[in-house]
Order: C-alpha cells, then structure tokens, then sequence
C-alpha cells in the first residue's frame, strides 16, 4: 500500500544504524580478517562486494561504490580474492556483524521484537524491485539467514544497499559525482571538506581540483562554503533519495508498518547509543 505520509526518511534513522554495523562495529572486521586480509578496507571491500563474486572488475564495483576516488577500489579487489573467497567473506561478514549486534543488544538480541521486525522488514526488502539497483539487486542472490538476529541485518542491508543505489540515481541525476558528493555532504554540515574523513585522506591537489570544479558551476562560493544553489541542490539529491527509497515499505499495510516502527526503535536506540550516531 502507499502510506498517507513519506516513510522513507524515518525508516532511514531506524535502518541505517544497523546498517552500519559492519563498519562501525570491531566484530565485522575481526571475522573478515582472520581469513587473511590485510585491513580494514580489505574488510570493506570484501565483504560489501562479494555478492558479485570474484569475476567483476574493480572498475565495475567503483562504478557501482560511486563515491570511492579513482585508484581506490583496485587498491583491495581483486587483491582480496587471493586471499579469501567471497562465500568465506560473505559468511565471516555475517558472523561479525551478529556478533557485533549481539554485544551490543545484550538481553534485547533475543527478545521478540527482533523476530517481527526482521520478518517484517525482509517482507519490505524482497517486495522492492531490483531494475537499475546493481547492489540491491546482487545481495539479492545472497541466501536469507534463518537465525532472527542475523535475518533482521540481512534485510536491514538489503533496505540499506536499495537505498544507496537510488542515491547514486539521484546524485547522477544532479550531476554530482563521487567525490563531489563527499564534499557536498561535508558542507552541507558545515564541515570543511579537508576535514571530512572520506575525502581528508585524498592528495590536497586532487581535492581542490574537485572543489574548483564545484566552484566553477556556483555550488561553491568564494568563501569556500556551499552557495545557495548547493544547498538547493543537496536538498533535491535528499528529497529524490526518499522519494526513490519509499518502495519497500509499500508491501507493508498500515498495521504492519506501525509494528516495524515499534520493534525497531529499542533496538535502533542501542545501537545508535553504542556508535554514537
């Protein structure tokens, strides 16, 4: 059903602290690790790109990443598939994050809450199509746990990378690219862009030429803080995002969304307390 009001942006604050887990939670990394990679961004890479498999090139995935500078990507794959697989990595992800969320639930990880609400969330998730949504549409393949805890992250990852792939949607659709859209966000939180963690790490020359583009098409001022038509323009990559993030929760009636919300809340509020967020 279409629901009365835009659901999008209040299940994004329920959703995207599980969604983080893998990244923010020590397990994950731990688990990707002992299978013999080398870091965190080996983690990272093998564990959110093993859904397509050892065959896909790094360029395909920085297409479907985005917002990863040229170079990064092929800095971790296919290097990761020397030393591990993607099933290995797919079921050590898993494992990591159940751990992560177990630690962090406590007593809640196996109340009846997490049940309802992964059975229902994974009914939103596998209702949403997959045209055009290339990650969405590869975790797809991957088989549902049976496990509630682990069901409940699998479809809070599903909701998640269904998301993402419609932001990547809006940002083209603005013509922002990768990394202008790391600055676009930093500014946008009135944070300069060399202090943003997803872009500071970047060769100063290379990140000023990004700016200067923006710059150059009135999305940034003189001042070096975003213009009035970047604002404008975060706020319609915002708004498109929603708009394309709504279609999960349509196989929800109203009754059913009303449950989600409320079985999600506690154990989002834990999780959010544990990172901060």
């Amino acid at each position: 059903m279409s629901h009365p009001e835009p659901v999008a942006r209040r299940m994004y604050d329920l959703i995207e602290p599980l969604g983080l887990v893998p990244y923010l939670a020590d397990e994950s990394d731990q688990a990707l690790i002992a299978l013999g990679l080398r870091n965190q961004w080996d983690a990272y890479f093998a564990g959110r790109a093993a859904p397509f498999g050892r065959s896909v090139p790094a360029e395909v995935i920085h297409a479907v990443f985005y917002n990863f500078a040229p170079g990064e990507v092929a800095r971790h794959l296919p290097k990761v598939w020397e030393l591990t697989t993607p099933e290995a990595a797919l079921a050590a992800r898993k494992r990591g994050c159940v751990a992560g969320l177990r630690r962090i639930l406590g007593d809640l990880a196996d109340g009846p809450g997490v049940e309802r609400a992964a059975d229902l969330l994974l009914k939103a998730a596998t209702s949403a199509p997959v045209e055009g949504r290339a990650l969405f549409a590869a975790l797809r393949t991957v088989p549902v746990p049976q496990e509630p805890l682990a069901r409940l992250w699998h479809a809070a990852t599903l909701v998640r990378e269904h998301r993402g792939d419609g932001h990547i949607v809006a940002l083209v659709a603005e013509g922002i690219g990768g990394t202008e859209a790391h600055v676009l966000h930093a500014l946008s939180i009135d944070m300069p862009a060399y202090e943003f963690g997803r872009v500071s790490h970047l060769p100063a020359a290379q990140l000023t030429a990004v700016i200067d583009g923006m710059r150059e098409r009135g999305l940034i001022g003189t001042d070096g803080w975003l213009t009035t038509a970047g604002r404008s323009a975060k706020e319609r990559v915002e708004a498109l995002t929603d708009r394309l993030a709504e279609a999960p929760y349509n196989a929800l009636d109203a009754d059913e969304f009303g449950r989600l919300v409320s079985d999600l809340e506690p154990i989002s509020t834990a999780v959010q307390a544990e990172f901060q967020w």
